[in-house]
């Protein structure tokens, strides 16, 4: 995208466009990123992405790269339509926020007080596998909303080595293409929770279960709340659960073999409605939608005159709510985030250093499975959205890559 066409007004652009120069954005650096990222086009690593990067509130930098559709070769457009899988959390945690402002909510108040089928959970001790019918104990404490956002619930995804973890489901996307929102929270509730709510992170199904609250509390499905609270307000014209049929020919597809391990590999068809609208894992959405939701966390809750939070929330959400209580093992193991605690729905920086990628004290962020990315820079008044369909080992690979590439822009 040439510098002219950058400044020019478009429709669809989610920001005030800017010289790189007058963002802190170095011009003669900028072009580093196009050349990585082709590259990883260009080596099968990476089917198409778009980046935009937006500092000090303007869209400083936004570029498209690769295909669309690896196999037809269609050039990959800025509005392309995305999985964002994990992206979703923080969206669903937003959602959750705003009914606590109203009063609908109370973050610390138990799961089940909305919730009442998982009022009975009990707790796999650590001696047992979890296997069905092996001894289970109560609960210390309740399993809270918080908990929930902060994946402390208790709660796992099936990906474990042991019975318990087999008896979860692996992932957001299956649970709900299986189950109604019903069956899946009788299907929890007749589980023991993997260790005492508030003692350990573990990344979860919490979110999934958030979701579900909202639905209760609200008294509407999750896509139509977050559609009439969230993504109406923010002008998130193209974020939902299901990619509907006119917008089907922007929804971006993966490359049919994973580059690392060479194994075939597929997406999900994002215009089949999910049983239930998950809130870990479901929503589908575009760079710019993702670029406005992430510019208004950054501003304090508000965007374009529009008010979705409290200043004062969006500091309580992304704010580490990880005390010595709870331990960390599982989240330093997991990619990436090493150095890292946890907000509300996002990862939230500790310190510069001790992190797996460069960045600074008090960024958050969070990511998809599908390969898609998204971080925010307090300090650096830096927003940054990577939307791809690469998922697999590799996103790891290119979330590092990222880091490296725009911060080395900056001036």
């Amino acid at each position: 995208m040439t510098r002219s066409a950058m400044l020019a007004p478009k429709p669809g652009l989610p920001l005030p466009c800017a010289e790189p120069q007058s963002l802190g954005l170095a011009p003669d650096r900028l072009p580093r990123i196009a050349a990585a990222l082709n590259a990883e086009v260009a080596r099968d690593a990476l089917p198409g992405a778009v980046l935009m990067i937006a500092r000090r509130g303007q869209l400083g930098y936004c570029e498209t790269f690769g295909h669309l559709d690896p196999a037809a070769q269609t050039p990959m457009p800025v509005d392309a339509m995305f999985s964002i899988a994990s992206m979703t959390k923080p969206l669903v945690t937003v959602g959750a926020l705003m009914l606590s402002e109203a009063g609908r909510l109370a973050v610390n108040e138990p799961v089940a007080s909305y919730l009442p089928q998982l009022a009975r959970m009990q707790v796999n001790p650590p001696e047992c596998d979890g296997s069905t019918g092996a001894p289970t104990v109560a609960p210390l404490r309740a399993m809270t909303i918080e908990d929930l956002m902060r994946h402390t619930a208790g709660l796992s995804y099936g990906r474990g080595d042991n019975a318990l973890y087999q008896r979860y489901p692996v992932s957001s996307d299956v649970a709900s293409s299986k189950w109604t929102g019903a069956e899946f929270l009788d299907r929890l509730a007749a589980l023991p929770l993997h260790y005492q709510p508030g003692s350990m992170w573990e990344y979860s199904l919490g979110l999934d279960v958030l979701g579900l609250v909202i639905e209760a509390v609200a008294g509407m499905p999750l896509a139509r709340y977050l559609e009439e609270n969230l993504f109406g307000p923010l002008q998130m014209r193209d974020s939902a659960f299901t990619v509907p049929p006119a917008k089907v020919g922007r929804y971006a597809k993966a490359l049919p073999v994973d580059p690392v391990t060479r194994e075939p590999q597929a997406l999900r068809d994002g215009t089949t409605p999910h049983k239930f609208d998950c809130g870990g894992g479901c929503a589908v959405s575009t760079a710019a939608d993702y670029l406005r939701f992430a510019q208004m966390l950054l501003n304090g809750g508000a965007l374009d005159g529009v008010r979705v939070l409290a200043r004062k929330t969006v500091e309580y959400m992304t704010t580490d709510h990880l005390g010595p209580e709870v331990d960390l093992a599982k989240l330093n193991d997991y990619p990436n985030i090493r150095g890292y605690g946890f907000g509300l729905g996002v990862a939230v920086r500790r310190s510069a250093g001790r992190g797996g990628m460069p960045s600074s004290a008090g960024e958050f962020h969070w990511a998809g499975s599908t390969g898609t990315y998204f971080w925010v820079d307090p300090a650096e008044e830096l927003v940054v959205v990577f939307m791809a369909h690469a998922p697999g080992a590799i996103r790891y690979y290119h979330r590092q890559l990222l880091h490296a590439l725009v911060l080395q822009a900056l001036v």
